[in-house]
């Protein structure tokens, strides 16, 4: 629909086209038809100033108030305009935004320019009970002449004159919002701006007509029943008479029995309905809808499912869940998160999740994994510096009490030591006192027997790492790096040894040297790697879990937070300067787009005249003519002779080619007469280049700044940012949205595959969200019966589906690229929660699609090769003396970062220092070598 002033245009009568073959003009905006060139120039460029000069307005206005203006406006009742910018105008004329170009006075009375960069209300303060501060705004301001940031009041800021003004203000209101003519009818934003800036165009109910009529209907109702009646039946208010009320017949079995009463009264209506729910609001207060799907099913990375569901749940359909606890699932997932966010420190490709969990599994000693080495290496190393760096321990560790166990060796030996046999006694007359004395004896005989047993039976369950652990000391083999041969194993054992020394850790490090040095085997290297090779995964997670934990209290880890929070401080303060020389650049291509419509019109080629269109078509008369005169006289030519034919012949192609002449000699003299198109000129020419480069220069900020906003995200690593929670406190995780690259470091070996986890993982509520808003019990349980007909739980079933989770333990997963879509649309905006769930997962909709189709192409492919290879091998009837290796994804990812920051793998011992003579020697050599080449270089 197009508007002038708010109101429609009136379309014009269409013209009259008398046949099919007329040449018409279209305006597609209206659908008005024109057989006249003129007329459809004049109507189209009446509509177009129309639409320039909105287009005009709206770019004059502020872009940092565009939004915050129109939600101001959107369903406002107030009916004139004029009081409508009055009010918004005395709200905004001291408020200011990030983004927009001010100017603040300093201490010395300065005016200096700046761009706002932040603000901060402050409410007001109670200075003493009968004084009160008012509320203030102080804003944060990056000057423009330098690269300061000042912090000013309100009352130190203002904008340049003509930038918001009441007349700017009312000219893009008019052109933003429509309103309806009835008395009472809100202001409503178009949707096109609605949508751009993401305002609700859902008019409440208490604001639309319908209810407005039925509100009229109820007052006036009341009001006819609150007067009182006369005894003719007419309504007396303070004595006098008012006007009838409304009359309606009464029914016929009544009417004989009440024949004396002229009417009867309408009774009392009941109250107006009470007011519209602004949302959102908390989502389990919003009713569910009767139709309403459920959520996308989920998968899950464990050997059962969550505890309460039965058929139709899904598992991963390969051999890893069979392997996997859910309580893993977790550990998993936070490990593979910390490696990858700060792979930079421990000096190691990115890797997908997939690979690590794969890598966990199948690593042993028949199948070396170079990345389950690297991870555990790359670790260990953080914990305490090399020797070339100072062997510096680099977390608190407990001390072991060297004290207590000499005693224990001491008691042992004692009890180790052979006892004298009693000299025989003299028998002797046995009294009462004698014979208690030797039963005495023997009870406690019997009790340090008992005792006995029971510390040889405890020492069959303990484990043997303080015996494997005393001649190896693991802090001094890490500094030295012997990670080789089992040499990580034996440091891992004893960093658990220790660690079961804090009361906090001693039962889980206890549980895990149990099944690493076991009491029924002779404890050694080579038997910590034979455990650790047949370790189940889910005490590997556990132990890898532990050791990523101990990283984070290192200063190396807590410097580099502190260096990625420098450097988003900086990016923002880049961010900054890259959005304020945008918005000076649009500000000239809007003053250059101004000046070309001044030139434009002396630079325009003139319209074609009708002139023109007359003379084309006549020319195409003369061909159809010359076919009907060839016609004609190849009939003449049969009737008549041949002399008489061949003179009309010649006489009709003579004729024609001096038709043919003068056409040509009529045509180039009106081309002549005709007025030639001024060239452009080069004011004009001069002023599209300006043009051209000033977009360019605004695409170019666009570019900076998409790029500096990636880098805020990937620089973003203190901690994993959720996505958001749903209406059941579920927590639903995108790995790659924070700390990392969308599909890992472009450098790494697997990079190939294009994405870094590929999912959306779910995890349910902790304790206390569940039992305070799930499994409610009681009067809460009770009030969510009444109100909505069932309990939350019942509602979870119906809602979730088949698959669900319960506690913070437990994990889920959507990997198909279809269900992000399914699970956008399950969302309601109308909770708090839900709406900023759907919010991010709509940002981030493109990029999760991508590496979800990445994983699956990743992980069919492999799938594929691996059932050709295992075909071919089956089918082939040669013998093999020995068996092929095993094709397992994880095992071709390679470590390119450490060989290429250190020179070798972190398994692998560091190379050994070179002689300085030799060293001096083979510089020198090198600097001979080296000195032809410079200068050539510098030729």
């Amino acid at each position: 629909m197009v508007l002038f002033k708010r109101k429609p245009v009136q379309f014009l009568e269409p013209d009259f086209v008398p046949n099919d073959e007329a040449e018409v003009w279209l305006i597609p905006q209206t659908g008005e038809v024109f057989v006249s060139y003129e007329d459809y120039l004049t109507r189209n460029d009446l509509l177009r100033s129309f639409q320039e000069r909105g287009k005009e307005i709206e770019e004059s206005f502020p872009e940092q108030l565009k939004g915050p203006v129109l939600r101001k406006v959107q369903f406002r009742t107030t009916s004139r305009l004029d009081t409508m910018v009055d009010e918004i105008y005395a709200e905004f004329k001291s408020d200011y935004f990030p983004g927009e170009e001010v100017t603040v006075i300093v201490e010395n009375g300065e005016r200096l320019h700046g761009l706002v960069r932040d603000k901060a209300r402050m409410g007001p303060r109670y200075i003493s009970e009968f004084e009160t501060k008012a509320p203030t705004t102080r804003y944060m301001v990056s000057l423009n002449d330098s690269k300061r940031e000042i912090s000013v009041f309100e009352e130190d800021v203002s904008r340049d004159r003509g930038v918001f003004t009441k007349s700017l203000l009312r000219s893009f209101i008019k052109r933003t919002t429509i309103r309806e003519s009835w008395t009472g009818a809100p202001w409503l934003v178009k949707h096109d701006y609605a949508n751009r800036f993401r305002i609700d165009t859902r008019i409440p109910p208490h604001l639309r007509l319908e209810t407005k009529r039925e509100e009229r209907k109820q007052i006036q109702a009341q009001k006819r029943a609150s007067h009182g009646h006369d005894a003719d039946g007419h309504a007396i208010t303070n004595g006098e008479p008012v006007r009838l009320p409304d009359l309606k017949p009464g029914h016929k079995e009544h009417q004989g029995k009440h024949s004396n009463h002229h009417a009867v009264v309408k009774e009392p209506t009941p109250p107006p309905p009470p007011p519209p729910i602004k949302y959102p609001i908390e989502d389990l207060e919003i009713e569910p809808k009767p139709d309403r799907e459920t959520r996308p099913e989920m998968r899950f990375m464990c050997k059962e499912a969550p505890l309460g569901q039965g058929e139709g749940v899904t598992h991963e359909p390969d051999w890893r869940s069979r392997k996997i606890e859910m309580q893993s699932v977790g550990g998993l997932l936070e490990t593979w998160d910390t490696l990858n966010v700060y792979c930079e420190i421990f000096k190691l490709d990115s890797f997908t999740f997939d690979d690590f969990v794969e890598a966990m599994i199948v690593a042993s000693e028949e199948v070396p994994v170079q990345l389950f080495d690297e991870v555990h290496c790359a670790v260990l190393k953080i914990l305490v510096d090399s020797e070339r760096d100072g062997g510096k321990v680099r977390i608190t560790l407990p001390e072991i009490d060297e004290e207590d166990s000499d005693e224990e060796d001491e008691e042992e030996e004692e009890s180790q030591a052979p006892t004298p046999e009693p000299e025989p006694k003299p028998a002797a007359r046995a009294t009462r006192s004698s014979l208690a004395k030797l039963e005495a004896e023997k009870l406690a005989a019997e009790t340090a027997a008992a005792e006995e047993e029971e510390q040889q039976a405890e020492l069959a369950t303990r484990h043997r790492a303080e015996e494997l652990l005393q001649d190896f000391d693991w802090i001094e083999k890490l500094r030295e790096r012997a990670f080789a041969n089992g040499g990580w194993q034996m440091i891992v054992v004893g960093l658990l040894y220790q660690l079961s020394k804090d009361s906090r850790h001693e039962s889980a490090c206890d549980e895990l040297l149990l099944e690493l040095v076991p009491p029924g085997e002779e404890p050694s290297q080579e038997s910590v790697l034979q455990a650790y090779s047949n370790l189940d995964v889910n005490l590997r997670v556990r132990i890898l879990q532990m050791i990523c934990m101990l990283t984070m209290e290192t200063k190396t880890v807590r410097g580099y937070m502190e260096e990625c929070s420098d450097t988003m401080t900086k990016y923002r303060k880049e961010r900054i300067e890259w959005q304020r020389q945008k918005k000076q650049a649009l500000e000239e291509l809007r003053q250059l787009n101004e000046q070309r419509k001044i030139l434009l019109p002396d630079n325009m080629p003139p319209s074609p005249p009708e002139d023109r269109e007359q003379e084309n078509e006549e020319a195409a008369k003369p061909e159809v003519s010359t076919t009907m005169d060839a016609d004609e006289t190849v009939r003449d030519t049969e009737k008549t002779d041949d002399e008489v034919n061949s003179r009309k012949k010649r006489r009709s192609k003579q004729q024609k080619l001096d038709e043919a002449r003068q056409r040509k000699k009529e045509k180039a003299k009106k081309e002549k007469a005709q007025p030639k198109p001024p060239p452009q000129s080069k004011a004009f020419i001069k002023l599209l280049k300006e043009i051209a480069k000033k977009e360019e220069q605004v695409k170019e900020c666009e570019e900076e700044v998409g790029v500096i906003e990636n880098d805020l995200r990937e620089a973003d690593c203190p901690r994993t940012r959720v996505l958001g929670k749903d209406r059941f406190w579920n927590r639903y995780y995108w790995f790659e949205r924070n700390g990392m690259p969308y599909g890992g470091l472009p450098t790494s070996s697997t990079a190939h595959a294009g994405y870094a986890n590929g999912c959306i993982w779910i995890q349910g509520p902790d304790d206390i969200e569940r039992e305070g808003f799930i499994d409610l019990e009681g009067e809460g349980k009770e009030e969510h019966w009444h109100k909505f007909g069932h309990t939350v739980k019942t509602r979870k079933e119906n809602e979730e589906g088949k698959t669900r989770v319960f506690t913070a333990h437990q994990w889920g997963y959507i990997s198909k690229p279809e269900d992000v879509d399914k699970l956008i649309n399950w969302l309601d905006i109308r909770g708090v929660r839900e709406k900023k769930l759907k919010q991010e997962l709509y940002n981030f909709r493109d990029k999760i699609v991508l590496g979800m189709k990445n994983r699956e192409a990743y992980l069919a492919g492999r799938d594929e090769q691996k059932e050709k290879e295992e075909t071919k091998r089956s089918s082939s009837r040669i013998r093999e003396k020995t068996p092929e290796p095993p094709n397992h994804r994880c095992l071709a990812w390679e470590n390119s970062q450490a060989l290429e920051d250190l020179g070798h793998l972190h398994s692998e011992p560091p190379p050994r220092p070179r002689a300085r003579k030799q060293a001096k020697k083979r510089e020198a050599m090198s600097d001979l070598a080296q000195a032809p080449a410079a200068k050539k270089n510098r030729r």
